[in-house]
């Protein structure tokens, strides 16, 4: 057997991964009628031209509102990826987990600016996982094309985790090393079936 290959990786049971889609789920039958009768179509007398005066100023108000994303979006949009090796959502193995998902101010001394600083440690199954800089660019990619552009987006490998964590953190870093890696048809490959899996 390969000893860089994990066969029987640690499997978490996914209805105890933490997550904030049921409950949004439960809320949604338990606090609403979600009865198709419910609907009520607008009254004919009503103006006609005051759902563009309604929508123009929510609108505005979404412009001026900056969406707030939390540590738990993080994991919700990474848990659900695929590993590489295994059938296994990431979330399943501890590949990511919620503890090891912060966001910072990406200017530290500029809390009030709108730009943020996503970090995820990823933690591979073995310590001589082949396919630790794949998991790291599905993650990366997964984020950059999920979050407004305002998110700038810092995967790593968690420390003492994996034998080469250096040298692959330097590959994560590294935009131009990314963008042509990127570019590499097996690395879209693994990183397109890391991706069917996700919600």
């Amino acid at each position: 057997m390969d000893p860089g290959k994990n066969a029987n990786p640690l499997v978490l049971n996914p209805s105890d991964l933490p997550t904030r889609k049921r409950q949004e789920s439960s809320q949604n039958f338990e606090g609403k009628n979600t009865s198709i009768f419910t609907f009520q179509h607008p009254s004919v007398t009503s103006d006609p031209f005051s759902q563009f005066q309604e929508s123009e100023s929510s609108d505005s108000d979404a412009e001026s509102e900056v969406e707030v994303i939390d540590e738990q979006e993080i994991y919700d949009l990474v848990a659900t990826m695929s590993d590489p090796e295994h059938p296994i959502t990431l979330g399943a193995l501890a590949v990511v987990s919620l503890p090891d998902i912060s966001i910072r101010p990406t200017i530290p001394n500029r809390p009030e600016s709108p730009l943020r600083t996503v970090t995820v440690l990823v933690t591979p199954t073995i310590q001589h996982c082949s396919l630790a800089t794949v998991i790291g660019l599905g993650v990366r990619v997964r984020l950059e094309e999920s979050l407004p552009a305002r998110f700038r987006v810092d995967v790593r490998i968690k420390e003492g985790t994996h034998s080469t964590a250096d040298e692959v953190n330097k590959q994560l870093a590294d935009k131009e090393r990314v963008a042509a890696a990127l570019w590499n048809p097996t690395l879209q490959s693994f990183i397109k079936k890391m991706l069917e899996t996700c919600e």
